[in-house]
């Protein structure tokens, strides 16, 4: 049960409404990363956390831009999905024990994330081509491509990965 309604009336709402929990979802990407970066193993991986948590940087200030544009104000809204996939990955990070299966966990839990992030992105920048907000558009869509890009980047290098957790585990065999 909720204690305050958002209101949604028509597409431009649910745009804001939308806009308002990416902001949020954002935020709680840039304090996940730098602990995911702690984890890692393998340097390249850590470095393509590095670099996303930058652009995740500019990504808060882009977001917060549209809604300035939008509404007058930056807040947030909670979101629970980037929370959920946040703790599941915690959760997960805290029972790996071999390192080489830490990094593979940290691809895995970095692409849920960014797979959520897509999907966002990809509608927002929809909606808001329906609405005529064609400056939005164009954001949301350079939002949309870094991280398209991202989840490109953990792909390749979870192809090395997996292989070196792979090769740990047959060793141990």
């Amino acid at each position: 049960m909720k204690l305050f309604s958002a209101n949604i009336e028509d597409l431009h709402s649910l745009y804001i409404n939308n806009l308002q929990k990416a902001l949020d979802m954002e935020i709680k990407i840039t304090k996940a990363l730098p602990k995911m970066i702690e984890q890692c193993t393998d340097p390249e991986l850590a470095e393509a956390f590095s670099n996303h948590l930058a652009e995740t940087r500019g990504h808060v200030t882009r977001v917060e831009s549209l809604l300035r544009q939008a509404t007058g104000e930056s807040s947030a809204t909670p979101g629970k999905v980037i929370g959920s996939l946040i703790t599941e990955a915690e959760e997960t990070i805290q029972d790996v024990t071999e390192p080489a299966v830490l990094d593979v966990a940290l691809i895995g839990a970095a692409q849920q994330v960014e797979h959520h992030e897509i999907a966002v992105y990809g509608t927002l920048r929809n909606w808001a081509e329906l609405l005529a907000l064609d400056d939005h558009a164009e954001m949301l869509e350079l939002i949309l491509e870094e991280e398209t890009n991202a989840d490109e980047l953990l792909t390749e290098l979870s192809d090395n990965i997996n292989t070196t957790a792979e090769v740990h585990a047959s060793a141990r065999a």
